[in-house]
């Protein structure tokens, strides 16, 4: 797990969210069940399964309430951690539904893959998915790299996207873990890629505190983190697609894509970054469950 997906989950520690999302986990979400094994049977439920960290089960709890709100049986199997963990599962057949990301699962498949702009790594994630898995709609919602400022730096420079940083006459320091000022999106792919000399500052699990302190003036923040609406912080776009897209994304087995296709697709088209930010903010600083966060989301957007 990358460093800022850890500083959410401690932030989710914290405020006791893991309490909160216990009712979601399963002591060994993949022990065989008669439920959980593959079957043409139309009656059969649907088997939704989630990694352990709060944001990725409550997208895969908003999945399974839809689906039950449509009428069909749905088992859990929630909890379950790291790629390595669950994708087995889901090539076999025993986890059906699972919500993913773009660009970290088409490199998962396809480590030679170059594509970092959305419509290019979905595209890409298509055709590198091992048979018997499909993806559905890809959400707007992102859970990926960002750069990101404070709302007062982004009024005084007037920034919108990474690009105009080229605009301020300020020096710019650049903070985030210490593997970033060799990464191709760090330093050297802002100077070649938008012709910004920046300057960079190892900063690891404290980026958000030293942007706020003014230590850094841009930051790499996971763009799901819910201190972008906590403390108001500004994530900037990047219309030359430097940073790898990660957009939520349904893993599906092709046994079950018909059935249950609109029904998630529905879900897709009102999962925006805002959305996704919002939710995460309700589990860490409002200690809302995921059932309870995933069932205001459908409410909401007129889908339950």
């Amino acid at each position: 797990m990358t460093t800022a997906k850890k500083t959410i989950a401690a932030l989710a520690a914290i405020v006791g969210a893991a309490l909160v999302l216990a009712g979601c986990a399963s002591s060994n979400p993949l022990t065989p069940s008669a439920a959980g094994t593959p079957s043409g049977d139309s009656s059969a439920p649907i088997v939704v399964g989630s990694q352990s960290y709060p944001s990725n089960q409550i997208i895969a709890e908003t999945y399974a309430q839809a689906l039950e709100g449509a009428g069909m049986q749905v088992e859990r199997k929630f909890n379950i951690g790291q790629r390595a963990a669950y994708m087995p599962a889901i090539e076999s057949g025993e986890i059906q539904l699972f919500p993913e990301y773009t660009g970290n699962l088409l490199q998962f498949f396809d480590k030679s893959a170059t594509e970092t702009d959305p419509q290019g790594v979905y595209a890409a994630l298509k055709k590198a998915l091992p048979s018997g898995l499909s993806v559905l709609e890809m959400a707007t919602a992102t859970d990926q790299d960002s750069y990101t400022v404070t709302k007062a730096f982004a009024d005084k420079w007037h920034l919108a996207s990474i690009a105009d940083l080229a605009k301020v006459t300020d020096p710019l320091t650049l903070g985030g873990n210490p593997e970033l000022a060799d990464r191709p999106y760090g330093p050297k792919g802002l100077k070649s890629i938008y012709g910004i000399d920046i300057g960079f500052k190892a900063t690891g699990d404290t980026t958000v505190e030293d942007l706020q302190a003014g230590t850094i003036n841009v930051a790499d923040v996971f763009t799901s983190d819910p201190r972008i609406k906590t403390d108001d912080l500004v994530v900037l776009t990047d219309p030359k697609a430097m940073l790898l897209s990660s957009n939520i994304v349904p893993v599906v087995s092709t046994a079950i894509e018909s059935k249950v296709a609109d029904v998630i697709n529905a879900v897709q088209a009102k999962l925006t970054p805002a959305a996704l930010v919002e939710m995460n903010v309700e589990n860490t600083v409002d200690q809302k469950s995921a059932a309870d966060i995933a069932k205001k989301f459908l409410a909401d957007n007129g889908l339950k």
